[in-house]
């Protein structure tokens, strides 16, 4: 997250919490959901730990289905939001700034998805994602709405399957 406010806030709701003694069940929010929704803001993109993790779950709990379902779906997913950005037909068609980032947050959300579930990830030259191409993509954006976005694409940064062994 590039704004620690609402970590802040919880741990100053939490103190206030334990000094006070407000615990109780009239509370909106009792002591116990506020440290579990404390762990779930400490990570840095805290919705995208939650769907990796549940894809991943998804993915080790049904053996029977292929992986490849699973990342095909998602490498689907990336090229359509990747050619929807790149095509000035369709990028037209956004209204509005705020959806033009969705479409950003969400080709990048679905690569780092592919990158957690495939076994040799998104950035491996097998890999059904045009990296490059989602790269070159989000560099053609005004640099204040896609800087976040791009560092979660590079390697280093990501984890990636492909850097891990290196």
């Amino acid at each position: 997250m590039t704004n620690p406010a609402i970590q802040n806030d919880f741990s100053y709701y939490r103190r206030t919490i334990s000094r006070n003694r407000i615990n109780n069940l009239q509370s909106e929010v009792n002591n116990e959901m506020a440290n579990r929704m404390s762990l779930f803001y400490a990570e840095a993109t805290p919705m995208l730990k939650t769907l990796s993790s549940a894809t991943t779950k998804f993915v080790s709990e049904n053996k029977t289905l292929p992986i490849e379902d699973t990342t095909d779906c998602l490498s689907t997913m990336a090229c359509v939001c990747r050619v929807m950005l790149e095509t000035p037909e369709y990028r037209s068609r956004f209204t509005s700034t705020e959806t033009l980032l969705f479409c950003m947050r969400v080709m990048v959300g679905v690569v780092i998805l592919y990158d957690h579930v495939h076994p040799v990830g998104a950035f491996a030259k097998t890999s059904k994602i045009d990296m490059k191409g989602c790269i070159k993509v989000l560099k053609e954006q005004p640099s204040n709405s896609t800087e976040g976005l791009l560092n979660l694409l590079n390697p280093s940064q990501t984890i990636s399957k492909t850097y891990k062994s290196h």
